[in-house]
């Protein structure tokens, strides 16, 4: 009598009949190398969005509770760092937690800007925690639209 079925005859002499094997390189070993590798999950940066319009590329990075004067924006040669740093407020009116669940993480992102962008035209803005970073592109990059009449 066979008590566990198995799809080949080899399964019964792997550790625990190839569970974990099957477990690891099955649905949940792809699901952990595809997302978890490329998950944020110790929130050491904020997840950002890239947008191009015609005119020039918006980057959109989600930080909430933080001041515009908390982000530090720089452009070294083709490296655009953005960066974000907020000092623990103390507590002054003698007051304590009892549950501390989050705090505020300095974060610093780096993104490669290519010839295309005009770097002197580089503008940032702060509104309801969303960080928008537009790069706008140089005159001659932006297409120009033209309509061609067929002879």
């Amino acid at each position: 009598m066979k008590l566990v079925k198995t799809n080949d005859g080899v399964a019964t002499l792997r550790p625990f009949g190839g569970l974990v094997d099957d477990l690891f390189n099955g649905s949940l070993g792809r699901w952990i190398d595809e997302d978890l590798s490329k998950a944020n999950l110790l929130g050491l940066f904020p997840p950002v969005n890239i947008r191009e319009t015609k005119e020039a590329y918006e980057l959109e990075l989600v930080a909430p509770g933080l001041q515009k004067e908390d982000f530090k924006i720089k452009l070294e040669g083709k490296t655009l760092f953005i960066s974000a740093e907020k000092k623990q407020q103390e507590q002054k009116d003698g007051s304590r937690h009892i549950r501390h669940e989050y705090s505020f993480r300095a974060f610093k992102r780096s993104f490669t800007v290519d010839e295309a962008i005009d770097t002197a035209k580089i503008d940032a803005k702060y509104d309801q925690g969303i960080l928008t970073v537009s790069l706008p592109k140089h005159e001659a990059q932006i297409p120009q639209e033209k309509e061609i009449a067929v002879n």
